[in-house]
């Protein structure tokens, strides 16, 4: 509770009018599957155990906010305090990958505080390290930043896009187009960290309302070449997300930094989108 304390404080800081106990960040759009074209009313979020309260449009917390499509990106639009966070047109049928890329925010936890922060993430191997540096009693100093993206279907949608990278620092994607798939398939995800696979990083899939101890959250730790695999075995909005952390040289405000990749999406009853 004393981590989780520690993040209420930076979040509400950094975020704006942001509730405690939360570290968790996603896109939530109005829909993860439209009809036809239209406007697409974009919201973000952070929370924890993907529930969470809504964050309004800081502009200079915006490093990128995009749609990327067939036809290209444009930028989500908003103003500023808004919520939902911003909105954008989808033109046409397709599958749609939203993508939100923040600043660099900044956090400074006590030594015990930020083990606990290190373990409840599945960063076993910083805690070593500072063992190994002769650091386990000093405080944690960090830099982070968010790169969170939401798979959209218009329409029939398309057989692929899902694939579509923004060239986040730290980005998930889908390996199966969900939209194509029946529930209690398996789907991979593959994880990159600065366009290359990411090696033995914990992700986790949590699929929203699921009563405690029933359909996640899922944990499975990447492969060589940055993958791990999920059964989504029921219906409805999925998170996918990972944290990632190195040590940092050269900020004399911090010692280490940390990259926090979500991926939603919504899985349907039946497949909505032609394989």
């Amino acid at each position: 509770m004393r981590k989780r304390t520690a993040w209420a404080g930076l979040l509400g800081a950094v975020m704006g009018n942001t509730p405690g106990l939360a570290h968790d960040f996603w896109i939530e759009p109005a829909d993860f599957h439209l009809a036809g074209p239209g406007e697409l009313r974009v919201g973000l979020r952070v929370g924890e155990n993907f529930q969470g309260d809504a964050v309004k449009r800081n502009p200079e917390k915006i490093r990128q906010f995009v749609l990327l499509g067939a036809k290209g990106e444009k930028p989500v639009e908003g103003e500023a305090d808004a919520d939902p966070a911003g909105t954008v047109r989808i033109d046409l049928p397709d599958l749609y990958v939203i993508g939100y890329r923040s600043s660099d925010a900044r956090i400074e936890l006590p030594p015990g505080e930020f083990s606990d922060y290190l373990k409840e993430e599945g960063l076993e191997r910083i805690i070593t390290l500072r063992a190994d540096r002769g650091e386990s009693d000093k405080a944690g100093r960090e830099r982070y930043s968010r790169c969170a993206k939401a798979l959209v279907a218009c329409g029939r949608g398309a057989p692929r896009g899902y694939e579509r990278k923004l060239g986040f620092p730290l980005e998930l994607v889908p390996m199966k187009n969900p939209y194509a798939m029946e529930v209690g398939q398996d789907i991979r995800f593959q994880l990159l960290h600065k366009g290359e696979p990411l090696l033995g990083a914990r992700v986790a899939a949590v699929l929203r309302g699921s009563p405690e101890g029933e359909s996640g959250p899922q944990i499975a730790v990447t492969n060589a070449e940055g993958i791990v695999n999920f059964t989504l075995d029921r219906a409805g909005v999925w998170l996918i997300k990972s944290v990632h952390m190195v040590p940092l040289e050269g900020d004399s405000d911090a010692d280490w930094e940390s990259l926090w990749a979500t991926l939603t999406f919504e899985l349907p009853v039946k497949p909505i989108t032609r394989k």
